[in-house]
């Protein structure tokens, strides 16, 4: 049985989604949350492995639980006959991670057939905070918004967000890993004043490379600080090199809040096609 998890986490304290010896991570957290619960390890596919101190309000990951783990799973708890085992599965995560935790699993259920959170997903959308001169520093906001000691031009910084849309190289701001394609589609991008004042980006992609949008909002910054032109983000989009013209921020900022998935008709095509244009990769 394959199941489907919506989770969320305040990425501070966690060193990124992937499962690491000795380290505290989102993966191994949930994994070890889950285990209590099932009696025996179930591995999480997750739609976006996010890195140190990223955030995420709409994350996704799935999970194949064996006839035993089904079995334990949909056993009738006292005061839980009338209630969906499966639904039920994201509020028994919650009492066993705790009233205050830093991750939840917001909601379960059985996945529909061909779904996988990772290849099915056919695209991701991200949001980054930034407080400025303008806003001014809220230390209750520390944990999910970057402040930089400017006063920056929300205007100029949407205009050079938008112009990078569409299907490019996106080398220039990436950090490369080998052999994988730096080519990407950027659906959206663009920046607003929330009803503070803090400056939020909204990017929306099929995939995004490592590090590539906390690069792209720091080349907008440098935008909105004037040191920068609007027309200098295409221009070392299109010399296709890192560079350090611009900073790259902190994660602190950065919260993955939706991942996209076709219908439920098209899941498993949708997957065969995104792992094969990986192995081409």
């Amino acid at each position: 049985m394959r199941i489907r998890l919506d989770i969320a986490y305040d990425g501070t304290h966690f060193r990124g989604w992937a499962r690491q010896p000795g380290l505290r991570t989102v993966q191994g957290t949930l994994e070890d949350g889950l285990e209590r619960i099932l009696g025996t390890p179930a591995a999480l596919t997750v739609a976006g492995r996010t890195d140190s101190g990223v955030h995420a309000r709409g994350q996704v990951a799935h999970a194949d639980l064996d006839d035993a783990q089904v079995a334990r799973l949909t056993e009738t708890r006292r005061g839980d006959a009338a209630s969906d085992p499966l639904e039920g599965l994201a509020r028994r995560m919650r009492g066993v991670l705790g009233a205050y935790s830093d991750v939840a699993v917001t909601a379960t259920g059985l996945a529909p057939i061909g779904f996988d959170a990772r290849f099915s997903a056919v695209w991701r959308r991200y949001e980054y905070r930034v407080a400025d001169a303008v806003t001014g520093y809220d230390p209750l906001e520390r944990h999910r918004t970057t402040t930089v000691r400017a006063g920056m031009d929300v205007q100029a910084m949407d205009a050079a967000a938008r112009s990078l849309i569409g299907l490019h190289d996106f080398a220039a701001y990436c950090k490369p890993r080998e052999e994988a394609t730096t080519i990407r589609t950027l659906l959206e991008f663009d920046w607003h004043r929330d009803p503070e004042g803090v400056l939020v980006a909204n990017l929306r992609a099929d995939a995004f490379c490592h590090s590539m949008v906390r690069a792209l909002v720091g080349a907008c910054v440098a935008v909105g600080q004037g040191r920068l032109d609007v027309d200098d983000v295409t221009a070392l989009r299109d010399a296709g090199e890192r560079t350090s013209e611009f900073t790259v921020l902190a994660a602190r900022g950065l919260t993955l809040m939706q991942v996209g998935y076709p219908d439920d008709t098209e899941l498993a095509a949708r997957a065969e096609q995104t792992r094969a244009r990986r192995l081409v990769d």
